[in-house]
């Protein structure tokens, strides 16, 4: 599942930190990952997604759409089959499907400020000039327009994107008062990844 790809320890000096993602597609998955991306966003159009594609199993991911005025709307989507499989020897993308959504409503502010420092991490932490490497299992995040893929980060600040995609998932499964305390936690953590990148910087 999506948190449990994501969520990773930080128990690794910084100097040992070294993650895997670059801008853009990684080579071989941009039909698979622009098909899963449509199937989950189902005519909307994100300001941020999550999508992971394992090697194997169902994706899924997370979408959050803006709206013009009120509350945002946070989706957490997982393909009823997998979407990319070989038949009569070749890919074929099945979209033709209904995955499971979940949707809550999300404060707008908090997805402001999530938005903005997701993507200030990722242009951060993840040079222009480096390219998404192949892997095997995929993690795709594009957020704001700013496209960055590879493996799902295991130390260092970008590890904390995926602490905050658990809570993300979470919030999808909670009631109303419990969604409300994981709207602080993940203001929190924002505040956590912030004093981190700062670090980072330095």
């Amino acid at each position: 599942m999506l948190a449990a790809c994501l969520v990773a320890p930080l128990a690794q000096a910084a100097d040992e930190c070294h993650i895997e993602l670059g801008r853009g597609w990684p080579p071989a998955t941009e039909s698979h990952g622009t098909a899963v991306e449509g199937l989950f966003a189902n005519g909307a159009t994100p300001v941020m997604t999550l999508t992971t594609l394992p090697e194997r199993t169902a994706e899924s991911g997370l979408q959050l759409i803006a709206a013009e005025s009120g509350d945002w709307t946070l989706r957490h989507s997982v393909a009823d089959k997998r979407v990319s499989v070989w038949a009569d020897n070749k890919l074929q993308l099945r979209t033709d499907q209904t995955p499971e959504v979940v949707e809550v409503p999300m404060p707008a502010e908090l997805g402001r400020r999530l938005v903005a420092a997701w993507r200030g991490a990722l242009e951060q932490l993840v040079p222009a000039d480096l390219t998404a490497p192949f892997k095997e299992d995929v993690t795709l995040y594009m957020v704001d327009g700013l496209r960055v893929s590879g493996a799902a980060p295991t130390c260092g600040p970008a590890a904390i994107l995926g602490e905050q995609a658990a809570l993300l998932i979470e919030a999808t499964d909670d009631g109303d008062k419990r969604r409300e305390r994981r709207w602080v936690e993940l203001g929190e953590s924002l505040d956590k990844l912030a004093t981190s990148l700062a670090g980072d910087a330095g």
